[in-house]
């Protein structure tokens, strides 16, 4: 089963191929670009990522938001699947920024770009395309990002661990920002419920 990490763009400018390339070189990963037959560098809608040695790391698709199109039905999809998340607040929030998304990057991760000297060249093509185009993050199995990129909306399962920088609503629909512990039920329970958890650190 394909894992998938995506930007939800608010902007829609025309990235060039060789733009990401020099990116990668400027976050100094041996990544490389490689073009579908009848793409076009400047105007493209998929290519794949790879590493130093030409392995396909993932394969990054690009999908306008339009009426008859697959953004359009990712969307309709996310929209309906939030819902059944917490906390209630960023779900809510995020039903109203989807209204403002008009392209939808999907990276289609292979089982290699999970290594630890590959996934850097994920994250820097991720975080230049994201620079562009603006809007926020998601990863299955894990949730979304609000627009500073903190976490918002818990889709992890019970029994996941480690530190992770998230973000609650406040009264006044404000961010708050901190860094909590994933596998405290504790802290679990208070972000779920849209709180700052007692013991994160605030950032």
């Amino acid at each position: 089963m394909s894992y998938y990490i995506r930007i939800l763009g608010t902007e829609n400018p025309d990235i060039h191929l060789d733009d990401i390339l020099e990116a990668l070189n400027d976050e100094g990963v041996s990544g490389k670009i490689g073009a579908f037959k009848n793409e076009l560098p400047e105007k493209w809608t998929r290519f794949e990522l790879r590493n130093e040695k030409d392995k396909v790391l993932a394969v990054v698709e690009r999908d306008a938001v339009k009426a008859d199109g697959m953004g359009k039905e990712e969307l309709d999809e996310f929209r309906e699947t939030i819902m059944d998340f917490q906390p209630a607040t960023a779900a809510k929030w995020l039903n109203n920024f989807f209204d403002r998304v008009t392209v939808i990057y999907a990276f289609r991760l292979l089982p290699l770009a999970l290594e630890e000297e590959n996934y850097p060249i994920v994250t820097a093509a991720q975080s230049f395309i994201w620079e562009k185009v603006k809007g926020i993050l998601q990863a299955d199995d894990e949730g979304f990002t609000n627009e500073e990129g903190y976490h918002i909306l818990w889709q992890f399962g019970d029994d996941e661990e480690g530190p992770w920088s998230c973000a609650v609503l406040n009264a006044d629909g404000k961010w708050e920002n901190f860094s909590m512990e994933l596998g405290d039920k504790e802290q679990q329970k208070a972000f779920k419920q849209g709180q700052v958890p007692a013991g994160a650190q605030r950032l």
